[in-house]
């Protein structure tokens, strides 16, 4: 089974970046599944029906969320009627939508699980013992973790706790993709951070110069998604479907396809 993760979309210039680099990319790869993060797609902080509809179109097989995944208001009613979408798992059990989720293909399934980090971070419900249970009720071998979170150190301890029991855990969240990535002892593919799909030149997908501004002055001032040339990044993942190990990583750092 082939996976391909592609890291936080950022804005309007992420969306017209995977939009673009799709068919490139399902031709170089031959991806089986195709996932991306999309929490920051709309305007760079949350998502919306209508993006995620989008994203659905162009043949995105899951999306997975994060701390932003209830930003904007309409989107609360719309997960909670989707299969291929999943927001973290350790928000209250009350929250709207899944946090883990099948995805099948032919005779492939993949096991898609959202979690936030809570180091610098909200008080989420603990992560590592949320996986425990979910990972207990999936019914498939093959299970990717998206592990969003801010420290590296948690993201780092994160990967060695569930090495040989998920597939893949990809880091999320801080836009900037890591050189870390590898397959742990017990057969967990892993990096630190996939990086975003955004605005190549900008403060991780945000405009530069407003948060020189706000880094200068300490004024606030309203963040807004950069614009101008984007990129693509994210890893392609190979996992063996009859244990659930993961065989190869390889990060996907490049300018979008015009």
């Amino acid at each position: 089974m082939r996976i391909l993760f592609l890291g936080d979309v950022v804005g309007k210039v992420g969306r017209k970046a995977v939009q673009n680099s799709m068919h490139g990319l399902r031709q170089e790869f031959e991806p089986d599944f195709f996932l991306l993060n999309g929490e920051n797609a709309a305007a760079g902080v949350g998502i919306t029906a209508e993006i995620a509809k989008e994203f659905l179109d162009w043949g995105i097989d899951g999306i997975t969320l994060g701390n932003h995944a209830f930003a904007k208001r309409d989107f609360a009613d719309y997960i909670s009627t989707q299969t291929k979408i999943v927001r973290p798992a350790n928000f209250p059990p009350d929250t709207p939508g899944v946090g883990a989720t099948i995805l099948k293909k032919n005779e492939l399934r993949l096991g898609l699980i959202n979690l936030c980090g809570r180091i610098f971070m909200q008080e989420y419900d603990d992560p590592f013992r949320q996986f425990d249970k979910i990972a207990a009720e999936l019914d498939t071998k093959c299970l990717l973790v998206d592990f969003h979170a801010e420290a590296t150190s948690e993201k780092s301890a994160f990967g060695w706790y569930v090495d040989g029991r998920a597939s893949a855990v990809v880091g999320t969240h801080t836009h900037v993709q890591t050189a870390d990535e590898r397959i742990l002892p017990s057969g967990t593919a892993f990096i630190t951070d996939v990086g975003m799909c955004g605005p190549r030149d900008s403060v991780i997908g945000m405009d530069r110069e407003i948060i020189l501004r706000r880094f200068l002055t300490l004024m606030p001032e309203k963040f807004e998604v950069a614009g101008g040339t984007g990129v693509i990044s994210g890893v392609v993942i190979d996992v063996n479907i009859e244990t659930g190990a993961a065989e190869r990583i390889e990060r996907v750092f490049r300018p979008a396809a015009e």
